[in-house]
């Protein structure tokens, strides 16, 4: 398995990470804990180190079924988990506030079966508390040994230069795929600067750059509160999937190893995490380590998508109205 660091931190991972979010909680087919912990096991036999959760997952559950099916190599991998969630769920607000930070960190390590966590994100910017004093409180952690990494996730140019001044940021994890380019803007100038790693979340879209979903959404899946996966908006997005598709043929890989492949060829510092909760997905994402883009390759992928408006909106309105600028 290819490593990475992510910027100057020193932070070592695979160059493949592992979102466990939908492990349990994403699109209403999860697995039960035996599944989960087999599929965790599986990606680290295959050399997956670097393993993404949080306590909003669930609320709670995913933090449980991680600690528990990463027990055993504990050592060797890293652990990433969130706080900053208004008792734990997304839709209820935020909450950043300095003793909620160490309230939600000591129930982490709990259920993570840890007494450290490897890179501590804070999982939305709450307007209410200065990101001075939450850097500073995670600075504290770092100190007490709790935590060994900061991480901020879809914080903007801003609050990521702020929180960096107070205490050094390893990691953004912010939505980065060929179907959400925005960050190539400002966010991924701003982190190449000042040598902070970026772990895109969803980097294969929620699903839909795999090429699997053509119609509307079963009704169980959590998606379906999520605009752009609308039944409209499905079938007017398409357009990109089928466009990369062929791209992919030509390379004789799918169009998820192509959409992973291109993400990893951006900088040496980006270190995705996918998801999944089926074993051949997971090797097939893995698969997408050994594709090579030539620039002819990455410049036709770049001017595909470039000539596609992707539509529909990437949150719902109660969500988008936490996301940093």
């Amino acid at each position: 398995m290819q490593k990475r660091k992510l910027g100057n931190s020193g932070l070592e991972v695979s160059a493949l990470g592992f979102g466990c979010m939908g492990l349990n909680f994403l699109d209403g087919k999860g697995l039960d804990k035996k599944e989960a912990t087999t599929l965790l096991r599986n990606a680290v036999e295959r050399g997956i180190t670097f393993f993404d959760t949080a306590e909003a997952y669930g609320p709670y559950t995913n933090e449980e079924i991680v600690g528990e099916g990463l027990q055993p190599f504990r050592k060797d991998v890293v652990i990433a988990t969130k706080f900053g969630c208004k008792d734990a769920r997304p839709t209820t607000g935020l909450d950043s506030r300095p003793e909620t930070i160490r309230a939600v960190t000591e129930a982490s390590l709990k259920r993570l079966k840890t007494d450290y966590i490897d890179l501590l994100y804070q999982h939305r910017v709450d307007p209410n508390v200065p990101i001075e004093d939450v850097a500073g409180t995670v600075k504290d952690l770092i100190q007490e040994g709790k935590v060994k990494y900061f991480g901020l996730s879809e914080a903007g140019p801003k609050t990521i230069r702020r929180a960096h001044a107070v205490q050094p940021v390893a990691a953004l994890q912010s939505e980065y795929s060929l179907f959400w380019t925005e960050p190539e803007k400002e966010i991924i100038p701003t982190l190449e600067e000042l040598g902070i790693g970026f772990v895109p979340f969803s980097p294969l879209g929620k699903g839909f750059l795999t090429g699997t979903i053509k119609t509307k959404l079963e009704e169980v899946d959590r998606r379906n509160i999520i605009p752009r996966f609308s039944e409209e908006n499905i079938k007017a997005n398409l357009i990109l999937v089928d466009a990369l598709s062929k791209i992919a043929k030509q390379k004789n890989v799918t169009t998820g190893q192509l959409a992973l492949a291109w993400l990893l060829a951006q900088k040496p510092w980006i270190a995705p995490i996918p998801g999944t909760t089926k074993l051949h997905r997971l090797e097939e994402n893995i698969g997408s380590l050994d594709v090579v883009l030539t620039a002819g390759q990455l410049a036709e992928i770049n001017n595909t998508v470039n000539g596609i408006t992707v539509v529909g909106d990437r949150y719902p309105e109660v969500l988008a109205k936490q996301i940093d600028k």
